[in-house]
């Protein structure tokens, strides 16, 4: 099935506080008032992943925008992970950002989410540190940070990383 991304609306929020419930344990999982301050804050935005067809939600993803932008949550159903939703909106949430000026974006998640560690370096993300007893249930945090490249097409070819350039 076909999927789509689109801004937030406030109709979403309750749809989107039960599948954050659902996506995560107790401890984890933000309360109604978390999450609804997140959504709520000046420098933040949420997208919303939904079925083209028929606009049911498949994920939303929550960021702040700044210098160093930061995910606060990216939440995909069950029945629907490893269809590409995560992806679709982490790079149109990076995509945003940038376009907002931010030149990195960092995020945390739980040292035991094997499979949001993995989703994130194949996304680019690389492990800085990690965070002792972030969350509420006393399990640390790895924090990952990713720098945003320029659209490469608009690099000169000078301007090509060492990296890619095989040095």
């Amino acid at each position: 099935m076909p999927f789509a991304i689109r801004d937030f609306q406030p109709k979403d929020f309750d749809t989107l506080w039960r599948m954050d419930q659902e996506c995560f344990p107790p401890g984890i999982a933000y309360s109604r008032p978390e999450l609804k301050a997140y959504v709520r804050h000046g420098q933040s935005f949420t997208l919303i992943a939904h079925d083209a067809d028929d606009g049911k939600i498949a994920g939303f993803i929550v960021a702040h925008s700044a210098p160093t932008g930061h995910i606060i949550t990216i939440d995909v159903l069950p029945a629907v992970r490893r269809s590409g939703v995560g992806s679709m909106l982490l790079r149109a949430a990076e995509d945003r950002l940038q376009a907002a000026g931010s030149k990195a974006v960092g995020l945390e998640t739980a040292v035991d989410n094997i499979s949001a560690l993995s989703f994130y370096k194949r996304h680019g993300y690389n492990v800085m540190r990690t965070w002792p007893r972030y969350y509420s249930t006393g399990v640390d945090a790895l924090v990952l940070k990713k720098i945003l490249q320029p659209d490469s097409k608009k690099l000169p070819c000078s301007s090509t990383p060492a990296a890619k350039r095989g040095m």
